[in-house]
């Protein structure tokens, strides 16, 4: 038993192993390494094994904390392990993303590995394609774990249990050469395209944007310009007519979508707790996820200005005027939301149910009920009334889209000093330009972003990842890979002051809803101090940071059970 051949590897799962059936972990729907991969439907069965949503980062927020990480969303008044400084390597989402990887790089590794058992019985294109996805699927995970922990241990081999524990940590400069090799060999073997299904897997596109956007993380600006253009030059990928109806559950396989992994409600694969982002008066939990009051800010007023410089932001009526991306992210103040109008302010009790016409107890208001929205935003971005069916949506998990490419192509090019108006046009305006439903020659109808110099345009382009991107999971990535984490997530969330100081402090004042208007800093950030410190909002949580966290701890069992494994400073 003691040379066996593991298809995972997993070192943290064998040191709890005390048989050989528990050292037997292949897949359930494989048979075991020796005997399976035969034909092309047992390596058919692992690829798409592959494809579990499990094993991908469930980018499409909401059914993940990833953006807890970041300074766009709050759940309530609690802060996670990142933003209050308390990251270790016990952390269950530390030891999920270390596990989850490596399974399913030992997974992948074995398929590539069996693949000479058809060599002779398909045809060499076939080979080449099961090759490229398994491929394109190690890579994506290599990148995940050497942007989250820095250098880690590299493997493209099955291995046993003693050359397992001889294995230390590859430098991430070296395992980012290994990942654009993957990339590049699926880019070259896949097609690109499926037909309908062709965002679903991996494809020439998706390797090509995936290979950009590690090559983006290690600022090899070159690397991540060339995939992000290829990506573009396929003509296969085009943005969505409507940003609104982009992220429903309705909406499936549009031409935006680069690569996703699809769930089901008939499939039992779906987005869990939706209540957590649901309003109390359809069942939900009153937005205990919600929006910052830093997102909010961050959105743009629609001649192009933060709201801190614009003559067009009123805080009395703060969603009027604004980036259409704000409306179709956050639920307005006084508009119909899931079959309710739905209004935070402290004086509305009763409110309208638009399916029945009566007035009812409005329980999305903290007079009312208290564990409403602690700062009075709800997210709007991706929830329909099917969320509250059964409180499960199928929404597809977003992975990338195209809008992402384009933004990715315009910031490798700005660092590369490579500005000019017509790069701008084809990229970040185009994006923009979407949001405001007009193609991106209407120059009168949206703010476009001129050329000008590095600093600026790298600000307006990071201003739009933030407005774009919004629950989607690629803020904390972000602010992680700019080295602003330190600055943005020691900054304090706030919400609004409990009933009775709201009313006496902003409401009776006429400062609703917001009793200031926040300065916003060159990073898009928001300073809410000003108004604290005068009495008008409330602090919700402290947040933390320590420099250190730029990379993850390497988990503890793994420091214990093997001794070649160094942990990352500061843990």
């Amino acid at each position: 038993m003691k040379n066996k051949i593991l298809p995972i590897l997993l070192i943290t799962g064998l040191i709890s192993a005390v048989s050989c059936t528990d050292l037997n972990i292949n897949p359930l729907s494989e048979g075991s390494s020796s005997s399976w991969y035969s034909n092309e439907t047992e390596v058919t069965m692992a690829i798409n094994d592959l494809y579990r949503l499990d094993f991908w980062p469930n980018y499409m927020i909401p059914g993940n904390d990833y953006d807890l990480w970041s300074d766009d969303m709050m759940n309530r008044d609690r802060t996670t392990a990142i933003t209050s400084g308390t990251l270790n390597g016990q952390d269950g989402n530390v030891i999920d993303w270390w596990a989850k990887s490596y399974k399913t790089i030992a997974r992948a590794n074995t398929i590539i590995s069996n693949l000479s058992k058809i060599k002779d019985k398909l045809p060499q294109t076939t080979i080449d394609k099961f090759e490229a996805e398994a491929r394109f699927i190690r890579a994506s995970q290599y990148a995940k774990l050497i942007s989250y922990f820095g250098d880690v241990v590299y493997n493209e081999s099955t291995l046993t249990i003693d050359e397992m524990f001889k294995l230390g940590r590859t430098d991430k400069k070296a395992i980012l050469q290994k990942i654009y090799a993957d990339y590049d060999f699926a880019a070259e073997k896949l097609p690109a395209t499926y037909g309908t299904a062709q965002n679903l897997r991996a494809t020439k596109g998706a390797a090509l944007a995936m290979k950009a956007r590690i090559a983006l993380f290690f600022e090899d600006w070159a690397i991540a310009r060339d995939a992000a253009k290829a990506c573009m030059d396929l003509g296969v990928y085009e943005l969505y007519s409507d940003y609104a109806t982009l992220f429903l559950s309705k909406t499936k396989n549009s031409k935006e979508l680069v690569f996703g992994i699809a769930r089901s409600t008939t499939l039992n694969v779906t987005i869990p707790d939706t209540k957590n982002y649901l309003t109390r008066l359809v069942g939900g939990w009153g937005g205990a996820m919600a929006p910052t009051w830093d997102l909010f800010c961050s959105y743009l007023c629609t001649d192009g200005l933060p709201i801190d410089e614009s003559p067009l932001f009123d805080p009395r009526n703060p969603f009027k005027n604004r980036d259409p991306r704000c409306n179709a992210t956050i639920v307005e103040f006084g508009t119909p939301w899931l079959g309710f109008v739905y209004q935070p302010h402290p004086d509305s009790l009763k409110t309208q149910n638009l399916k029945t016409g009566a007035r009812v107890t409005n329980n999305d208001n903290r007079a009312n009920a208290q564990f409403a929205s602690f700062n009075g935003l709800c997210f709007k971005k991706a929830i329909d009334e099917d969320w509250t069916d059964d409180f499960k949506a199928e929404n597809t998990n977003l992975i990338m889209r195209y809008a992402d490419v384009l933004l990715m192509f315009a910031e490798a090019k700005t660092e590369l000093g490579e500005i000019d108006q017509a790069m701008l046009d084809v990229s970040v305006n185009k994006v923009r330009a979407r949001a405001y439903k007009v193609s991106v020659d209407n120059k009168a109808v949206y703010p476009e972003i001129l050329a000008g110099d590095k600093a600026s345009v790298r600000k307006a382009i990071r201003t739009e990842r933030r407005m774009e991107l919004a629950m989607e999971g690629r803020r904390y990535e972000d602010i992680i890979r700019w080295k602003i984490a330190e600055k943005v997530l020691s900054k304090d969330m706030y919400g609004m002051l409990d009933p009775a100081d709201l009313r006496n402090k902003v409401v009776k004042t006429g400062l609703w809803f917001f009793p200031q208007v926040p300065p916003i800093d060159d990073d898009g950030c928001a300073d809410f101090e000003p108004m604290y410190n005068a009495g008008l909002v409330k602090l919700c949580a402290v947040r933390n940071f320590p420099g250190y966290q730029y990379l993850w701890p390497i988990p503890t069992k793994e420091i214990l059970i093997n001794p070649n494994l160094v942990q990352n400073t500061g843990y």
